[in-house]
């Protein structure tokens, strides 16, 4: 079982190589780590585990997966990129593999010029890389011009391909069955824990390949954690929950966000702020237009967001984009000026955090930006959500 798409790796390569023969750069170095996966993912559908590594591209199309020999065999079977080298800068520190081939940058240098010059070197990923394997590819491209080709990158995963959107959208619509098993978990005297194994038993089980955050369960105070992992925390009648999980599906996340009551029912209080909540999300989303920027979407859910009373709990902006990551780039706040294009995947993330007496709530759910406007990833779960204001 592999978790990439043959003809999309292709062509992700392919854009690999036209921006390195458009800023006429030999080879791209593009780290990533069992934190920072989403840059290798991308080509590879892949991540070892306890071990760094990268991904070479050159210019000529050559491709080779540089990491750690524990990863090697697993790389050989799941990942696209299969030709391999093992690096010690890469490796669990202290940890010997005896009968592994480990070699340093220079033999890859060498390796490389027999092919074609490799004189200048561009790296992705700079703001993740660890200062010693930073400065053990520079040391070994000695005499290279190096340069940094992370922001262009990032743009390459911007746009979703419909193969990508459709990995999402079924990675949404199982959150809506893990929500439902989560809720049905929320009851006085239940520990965090116990919601959190409920929803991702129910991911695990319908094909989840790992998780984008830590399963979000925070009770009562716990709220205002932001992103509140679940504890033995034992829930009480007249709090609130926060959940929120994000199983990925080819690598792919989808994720949904909503504070439930614990005695079953909310309070007058609680429900107000669940409502007004769910109002800026209706605005948000409407806001949700090809060729709109970040701090237009933001001003006009600002501006409900204001007539409640609640800027000074807010922490979050409204919008930001989802792929590889729950939340990556570009983020949509109050002063982006990125622009929605079609493909574009886009969560409306509506929280207050902080409250003297309902501490924190969220309200979240992810679309898929098209010609019409926003078209939810998982309808029953939107419909649910905005019934709620109707009925209220």
């Amino acid at each position: 079982m592999a978790y990439y798409n043959e003809q999309e790796t292709k062509n992700r390569i392919q854009k690999v190589v036209t921006l390195l023969n458009e800023k006429d750069a030999d080879i791209a170095v593009i780290y990533f780590d069992e934190l920072n996966i989403a840059n290798g993912w991308y080509l590879t559908g892949w991540c070892g585990q306890f071990e760094k590594g990268a991904v070479l591209v050159g210019r000529d199309g050559t491709t080779m997966l540089l990491g750690g020999p524990e990863s090697e065999p697993f790389a050989k079977q799941s990942s696209a990129i299969s030709d391999t080298r093992c690096f010690k800068v890469f490796m669990v520190p202290d940890e010997e593999y005896p009968l592994a081939t480990i070699i340093g940058f220079p033999e890859l240098f060498a390796e490389l010029n027999q092919k074609f010059p490799v004189k200048k070197v561009a790296l992705v990923g700079t703001t993740d890389m660890p200062y010693a394997v930073h400065q053990d590819l520079v040391a070994g491209f000695s005499g290279c011009e190096i340069i940094d080709l992370t922001e262009e990158y990032l743009k390459f995963r911007y746009v979703k391909s419909d193969w990508e959107v459709e990995q999402a959208r079924k990675a949404t619509m199982l959150c809506h069955d893990a929500y439902k098993a989560m809720a049905a978990k929320v009851k006085a005297g239940a520990k965090e824990y116990e919601v959190a194994a409920a929803g991702e038993a129910v991911c695990r089980a319908n094909g989840a390949n790992s998780f984008a955050y830590q399963t979000i369960v925070g009770s009562g105070v716990r709220s205002n954690a932001v992103v509140p992992t679940a504890t033995d925390k034992v829930m009480e009648n007249g709090e609130m929950v926060m959940l929120g999980i994000a199983p990925r599906i080819n690598g792919y996340a989808g994720t949904f966000g909503h504070t439930v009551p614990v005695s079953g029912e909310y309070t007058p209080d609680q429900k107000k702020c669940l409502t007004d909540m769910i109002e800026v999300m209706q605005v948000v989303k409407g806001m949700l237009k090809i060729g709109n920027t970040g701090r237009q979407i933001d001003a006009e859910g600002r501006k409900l967001y204001d007539k409640g009373g609640y800027l000074k709990y807010i922490v979050c902006p409204f919008a930001h984009t989802m792929g590889l990551m729950e939340a990556e780039a570009p983020f949509f706040g109050p002063n982006s000026d990125d622009v929605l294009e079609k493909n574009m995947i886009v969560n409306v993330d509506v929280s207050f955090f902080g409250h003297p007496t309902l501490n924190g709530l969220r309200v979240e759910t992810c679309y898929v930006i098209t010609e019409n406007g926003a078209e939810p990833l998982c309808p029953a779960f939107e419909k649910e959500l905005f019934d709620y204001v109707q009925n209220h």
